[in-house]
């Protein structure tokens, strides 16, 4: 693939993800104590919490609360270990700059090699370091607020999850200030939080020996954690407790899934509703099968001989288990969708395989939004490009996803997708898009197989028995190669849109059409129905639709990702 396409691909995500309202800042950092006579000259808005007293920032009638702290340091003895609320509050603070990302795990373009991917893929990291300064302590929460709201106002709470497929991401690659001054101006005001949490190895670890430790699934307990400071603490910014939305994208998408199956779905009183953009609760299966990729840490950080290998990972100097990490297989490797690091069933937070426990209805029973875009599979299918033959199709979905099927299997598998150039992904744009003869093809099955098909799965087995509503994102066709790709639907919602103001109105309401604000009436989705709201380009945005497309291939998708869990 020509570098010039992968930089544009580089370019879009992080327009994507980045906030439109907020300049970067130089550095992040944890929100720091600052003596009396500061806060006394300080011109921002504070907030009391327990005997603590913090200082934000206002601006356009909105008032920002960054970087506070929600959990002790996850370092030295707490690595590798489940969070710790905060002590209380003591002293004063300032509240005005996000805080650090935590650890990333290094993004690897492929079908770069030698020193040209070298030098790429380092002035990649490096730019995206000092965007996103890194620390092992990092578990900090920010609240961003309308500035009349008092501890009285009781305002609903629309808590951010950032995605970034379990590897990167931060709270700082967005800002809720014009989500709120939006809500504003619809009359139905909104308190947006986000909050930050464990990714990659730091938070997602896997195998036999964090099993027996219990201690599966940490950047899923972080997001419990900053959820039970919610409880405890926004009222005192004008929030309800009991009016929380949980709300992400991606991997925050799948993070939302992941609390509402949580604890066999029993979400604590914790939140009252869930959103989620391309995400859903995924075929994947034990702890235990992320088992390589602990023992390559071990090795690699030289922690084999250890009597007690966690023990020793949580010893190891932070460079040199990050160096461990960074090798690891990322989203853009060869693997792809087949993630190292991601929530796994644990036996303890996740006490069975998500679908399974979809399927047994350990679901909690509150309303929600899920959607998807229509072409969610291309990017993560740039990775592929050498494979141009169903031959070897069948062998890299054998090796990467199906190891346990039968080569029967994957043939019926790829008599439903075929490799027939105008049913690929990007959907519905003919002959265009082709660059290998293969990647329209593992573009859909990719897509389907984690985001699509798993959305359908969830809706089948819940939506009978709660309030949901499902959309999908049509937007961005002329975009070449990649069409309406994963996270293009962040331009409908986070930056603006039709979607944002259904996002509001959920959030007040737990009805996406109770309130003002744009967009056409959203049926709610049942089986018998399957009605969509789907967002197009041209003259006309919007169209209610039926999810029926491709439904033998997903039936066949859900199938075997039921029975061969990654």
């Amino acid at each position: 693939m020509p570098m010039s396409l992968w930089l544009r691909c580089i370019c879009l995500i992080l327009v994507l993800h980045k906030n439109t309202t907020l300049a970067a800042p130089a550095s992040a950092a944890i929100p720091v104590k600052v003596a009396p006579a500061d806060v006394t000259s300080a011109t921002g808005p504070t907030i009391k919490l327990d005997a603590g007293t913090f200082t934000g920032s206002s601006s356009s009638g909105v008032d920002k609360f960054l970087g506070i702290p929600f959990a002790l340091s996850p370092t030295g003895s707490r690595r590798f270990a489940l969070p710790v609320a905060n002590d209380p509050y003591n002293g004063t603070y300032s509240a005005t700059s996000f805080g650090f990302a935590c650890p990333q795990q290094a993004v690897t373009i492929p079908n770069l090699n030698g020193a040209v991917g070298d030098i790429v893929n380092y002035a990649v990291n490096q730019v995206f370091s000092a965007i996103y300064p890194q620390s092992e302590d990092c578990l900090t929460i920010n609240v961003i607020k309308p500035s009349t709201a008092t501890p009285t106002s009781k305002l609903p709470v629309l808590a951010w999850i950032f995605g970034g497929g379990f590897e990167l991401g931060s709270p700082n690659m967005y800002d809720g200030t014009s989500l709120v001054s939006r809500s504003v101006s619809l009359g139905s005001p909104v308190i947006y939080l986000s909050m930050n949490y464990r990714v990659s190895a730091f938070g997602f670890l896997a195998g036999k020996e964090v099993k027996s430790a219990g201690i599966g699934n940490l950047g899923l307990q972080d997001q419990r954690l900053a959820l039970k400071w919610i409880q405890k603490y926004i009222s005192a910014f004008g929030g309800d407790p009991t009016k929380v939305t949980i709300w992400g994208e991606s991997a925050g998408a799948i993070s939302v899934a992941m609390q509402m199956i949580a604890n066999n779905g029993n979400h604590e009183g914790l939140f009252r509703g869930g959103i989620m953009q391309s995400g859903s609760p995924i075929p994947v299966g034990d702890i235990t099968n992320g088992q390589k990729y602990y023992d390559a840490i071990v090795a690699q950080t030289g922690c084999s001989k250890a009597s007690d290998t966690l023990s020793c990972l949580r010893t190891v100097p932070y460079s040199t288990l990050k160096k461990a990490v960074d090798a690891s297989p990322s989203i853009f490797s060869y693997e792809s969708l087949r993630l190292a690091y991601l929530p796994r069933a644990d036996g303890v937070f996740l006490t069975d395989t998500p679908q399974h426990l979809v399927a047994n209805g350990a679901v909690a029973k509150v309303p929600f939004i899920t959607g998807d875009c229509d072409d969610e599979g291309t990017l993560f299918s740039l990775s592929t490009l050498n494979i141009t033959t169903s031959a070897q199709l069948r062998t890299w979905i054998q090796d990467n996803y199906l190891p346990k099927a039968s080569l029967s299997e994957i043939d019926q598998l790829l008599t439903l997708y075929t490799d027939k150039i105008s049913e690929g992904s990007p959907f519905g744009t003919g002959s265009l898009n082709a660059i290998t003869p293969q990647f329209k093809r593992i573009a859909a099955i990719q897509g389907d197989l984690v985001f699509q098909a798993a959305r359908r799965f969830f809706l089948d087995n819940v939506s009978s028995k709660q309030n949901t509503w499902s959309f999908l994102s049509k937007r961005g066709k002329g975009i070449p190669v990649l069409g309406a790709l994963h996270a293009s639907d962040l331009l409908n919602s986070y930056f603006g849109g039709e979607l944002v103001d259904y996002f509001i109105r959920f959030t007040n309401n737990l009805d996406p059409n109770v309130g003002s604000g744009s967009g056409i009436y959203w049926p709610k989705y049942d089986t018998s129905t399957r009605l969509l709201n789907t967002f197009l380009d041209g003259f006309i945005p919007q169209t209610i639709t039926t999810d029926t497309y491709r439904k033998d291939g997903m039936d066949y998708l859900t199938k075997l990702g039921l029975s061969y869990p990654i």
